[in-house]
């Protein structure tokens, strides 16, 4: 071999790692996003913006370094089909919310998960303890216990106060044994009577509903799930129909038209996730990445409703909301 041609040789090798870096470095990666609820929801869509607005800000661009692979699912069954859809697609970290993570843990145990919106993850067995869950998942719960005594303490800052209490559940959602128990702990130092409703269907939310409307000072709460959202509508109408006063999970009750809500801000966990993605991306591991309680609520008030009703809002109630609707 000439000397020329050698050196030529030797610095094509010497170089070839940098290079090679560089093109994996600006590889297309794949994620994969299973979200609850319907596609056309406008709130849903406004996470999901979030959620990609973040790890924008994290410098993963869609169509350049980044590819986002988004499915919809307000059904158990359509969840499966979609979670074996995004771990064929080859995705390298799977963002589940809500209770979509289940359906994409039984499809792998090998690709990353980052859930977002679980009430009891420890409770569910996705990871050894908050601070490290090991594994191969992670994630950001919604639920704390101390939501559970501000959503009835709530329903005692009306006038006239709720002294009664219904809480109405989807009954397949997993947490719910945590946090009844939250409620009937807080409800002691409330002085309030609570029992638990469980509702499959608008029928049967119309029957629980009718039953409060004939009790002396009865309200109702209802828990936060895929199936309540996704009949949020009906649940406030019903709910109005019955004149019976109602302090709800997750915010968007209260602008749909309910009476109050009290919630974790989901969009926030979605731009948190954001990050842990980013992290895994770049080489870490999900068990070393601890599962964060939720950091920011939203209070929201609806007099608008309270009016219909026919009931007052504390003004301490008010002056603490993140938003009142007129």
């Amino acid at each position: 071999m000439r000397r020329r041609e050698f050196i030529a040789v030797v610095s094509a090798a010497a170089t070839w790692p940098l290079t090679a870096r560089a093109q994996q470095s600006d590889k297309m990666r794949r994620i994969g996003v299973l979200l609850a609820g319907e596609e056309g929801d406008g709130a849903g869509q406004a996470r999901l913006a979030a959620f990609r607005s973040a790890l924008a800000k994290l410098g993963w661009t869609e169509g350049s370094n980044l590819r986002i692979e988004v499915r919809w699912s307000a059904d158990p069954a359509l969840a499966a089909r979609h979670a074996a859809d995004l771990v064929a697609l080859g995705a390298e970290v799977l963002v589940g919310e809500a209770n979509t993570h289940q359906a994409l843990r039984r499809q792998t145990h090998t690709i990353p998960i980052v859930f977002v919106g679980v009430s009891d993850p420890i409770g569910q067995g996705l990871g050894a303890s908050l601070s490290h869950p090991g594994g191969d998942i992670t994630g950001f719960s919604i639920f704390d216990a101390p939501m559970a005594g501000k959503w009835l303490e709530m329903l005692t800052q009306i006038t006239p106060p709720v002294a009664r209490v219904a809480v109405l559940f989807d009954p397949a959602t997993t947490y719910v044994d945590l946090v009844l128990r939250s409620c009937k702990e807080a409800a002691k130092s409330l002085a309030l009577a609570v029992r638990s409703v469980p509702v499959n269907d608008d029928s049967e939310i119309e029957t629980a509903m009718a039953g409060v409307a004939h009790e002396e000072r009865g309200g109702v709460l209802v828990l936060p799930s895929v199936f309540t959202v996704t009949h949020r509508d009906a649940i406030v109408a019903i709910a109005a129909r019955h004149r019976v006063p109602a302090v709800y999970g997750i915010t968007l009750f209260a602008t749909s038209g309910g009476l109050m809500a009290y919630s974790t801000d989901i969009t926030d966990l979605l731009r948190r996730a954001a990050d842990y993605v980013d992290r895994i991306l770049k080489g870490a591991k999900p068990g070393d990445l601890p599962i964060q309680q939720p950091t920011k609520f939203d209070l929201v008030i609806n007099l608008k409703a309270a009016k219909a009703l026919g009931v007052t809002i504390s003004p301490t109630l008010l002056a603490t909301a993140d938003e009142v609707i007129e």
